[in-house]
């Protein structure tokens, strides 16, 4: 710390100069010269000094024969100044004045005098209340022994009956006691980090010498949801399963033709709306789209290509087909969406069912946006039921120790073993209620986390599967960009592609792309009570999507 500090003046009166001068805490030789005012007027001989003025000790003089008196400097008017001499035995009402002199953080502590002051900073913008520093020591007994030195080994063991030994245990070690061990009184041997991953309102009341109460352990299936991004910062929260609100399904948005493709394979009839308009290119297959669309999702087919030369075979490629509802005729038609075709959709949702958290896993893929839509009423405050929207990120199945404070042992909340470093010891004290009645218990459902607990929740989750497919390497010979034509419906249902032949030139005809086939888009998960993960690019190549199961 860089920060300058003045002494601050004691509010003590001194009814003596003498008691002024010996029960200052800093020693006078130290830190000369030293102010002070007197609340009433001094009279020396023929010299009388006004009330409150200032008057600066230089120094002590001790003279042989003679009473000790204090060598005083006054600053009189017009910048006219005279010294004063004062015995230390003159009676009156003394006050200390703020000294100039300032000191450092380390001149402090190395200084026994000004380590009992109280101090404040010379920026009074910084703080402006009266600081006491305090020193923390830390004593290192280091112990050698010769090789030479003779030992003698000693069993004490039958002295040593009633010593208890602490056995530290770490919460992966307390998971693995057996459940008779509970419930049961603990003392915290080492409290877990401040800047841990999660931010509930019971870890900062965990302190070294501390006592909890372990009712018991277990394993809790645990859910992530998130707050949407907006101005303020992003919440996350890892709530029970057993959080009884209800919840209803917010329209997914999805941003890729392989990201809707995903969620059909779990949810069939699929329908969603064109959220931005997209402009056709035929040469590789893009139809065009306008906002408002709707579009209902059939199967996954092969198309082919418009071929970019004559002399070349037409390539196939997944895409999705759809039905796409034509407003004027009031029929559907059948569009072709390659699964590489970027895109920006949104899901359409005709239910308003309301669900419990438990229930999405059984029906929709994660992630999943959803609103609270009744809170939970066990909860004296729920923190999910303010938001307009959230995200249920992913499900995951989490070793708990349900724990709480023996002041308040009915107000329980659970620890998650395997997020969170902590020691403990099992104590004999007992349990802070009567033995016929224990109380009933009050679990908090919901623990906010940081965004590090979402990021390496992400992490754990990604998996080596392959990304979507991307979209056909074009042939370089062309020298002209591709025409975009204007939209045209098929008759009786069926889409046509229609094939547009160019020109290579021959110095880049040897300079193709095509020689490669484009490896196939991966397979769909094959069920809902599968944990596959699946990785898909938001961006066209590499934006991850993922998929995981309660």
């Amino acid at each position: 710390l860089n920060s300058l500090f003045k002494v601050v003046p004691e509010e003590m009166p001194y009814s003596t100069v003498e008691e002024m001068v010996s029960l200052r805490p800093v020693g006078l030789e130290s830190c000369l010269p030293f102010t002070f005012t007197s609340h009433s007027k001094m009279t020396f001989g023929n010299f009388t000094l006004g009330a409150g003025r200032a008057l600066t000790i230089l120094s002590v003089e001790n003279l042989e024969g003679e009473e000790s008196q204090v060598r005083c400097h006054v600053q009189g008017q017009q910048e006219a100044s005279a010294e004063v001499y004062i015995p230390l035995s003159y009676h009156g009402e003394f006050y200390e004045c703020e000294s100039e002199e300032c000191f450092t953080l380390k001149e402090i502590m190395s200084s026994p005098c000004l380590r009992s002051r109280r101090f404040r900073f010379v920026n009074t913008t910084k703080y402006e209340h009266p600081l006491v520093f305090s020193p923390i020591y830390q004593v290192q007994n280091v112990l050698k022994f010769p090789s030479s030195l003779e030992v003698d080994v000693v069993d004490v063991t039958e002295l040593c009956q009633d010593v208890n030994f602490v056995t530290p245990l770490s919460l992966t070690d307390v998971l693995s006691q057996p459940d008779g061990s509970f419930p049961a009184l603990v003392e915290v041997l080492e409290k877990p980090e401040v800047r841990s991953l999660f931010k509930c309102s019971w870890l900062p009341e965990i302190s070294n010498n501390e006592h909890l109460v372990f009712h018991k352990k277990g394993t809790s299936a645990m859910v992530l949801i998130s707050s949407l991004k907006s101005r303020k910062a992003q919440q996350f929260f890892l709530v029970s399963q057993q959080y009884s609100g209800r919840f209803k399904r917010r329209p997914r948005e999805f941003n890729s033709v392989y990201e809707v493709y995903v969620a059909s394979v779990q949810a069939p009839g699929l329908k969603v709306s064109v959220s931005r308009t997209c402009e056709e290119v035929e040469e590789e297959g893009l139809p065009a789209l306008s906002v408002g669309e709707q579009l209902e999702v059939v199967r996954c087919e092969m198309m082919e290509l418009p071929c970019v030369s004559s002399k070349k075979q037409k390539e196939s490629v997944e895409a999705l087909l759809c039905q796409r509802e034509v407003k004027l005729d009031n029929e559907r038609e059948d569009i072709f969406l390659p699964l590489y075709m970027q895109g920006h959709f949104v899901e359409v949702i005709t239910d308003n069912k309301k669900y419990k958290l438990k229930d999405f896993g059984k029906e929709f893929s994660l992630p999943l946006d959803v609103k609270v839509v009744s809170r939970d009423t066990e909860l004296e405050t729920d923190p999910l039921a303010g938001f307009a929207c959230l995200k249920i990120e992913g499900a995951m199945l989490e070793p708990m120790i349900q724990a709480s404070f023996p002041q308040k042992p009915d107000h329980c909340f659970e620890i998650p073993a395997q997020w969170l470093s902590m020691s403990v010891s099992f104590t004999k004290d007992p349990l802070p209620w009567p033995s016929d009645q224990p109380p009933t218990l009050r679990v908090d459902k919901v623990i906010e986390v940081t965004d590090t607990f979402f990021y390496e929740f992400r992490r754990k989750g990604v998996s080596d599967a392959a990304p979507p497919p991307r979209p056909p390497k074009r042939n370089l010979s062309t020298s002209k960009p591709p025409k975009k034509s204007k939209k045209k419906s098929s008759k009786g249902g069926k889409s046509k592609n229609v094939q547009k032949n160019s020109a290579p030139t021959t110095e880049f005809a040897d300079l193709t792309l095509n020689s490669r086939k484009r490896p196939p888009a991966p397979p769909p998960p094959v069920s809902m009570t599968s944990h596959t993960h699946i990785t898909s690019p938001r961006a066209r190549y590499n934006l991850l999507w993922f998929w995981c199961n309660f």
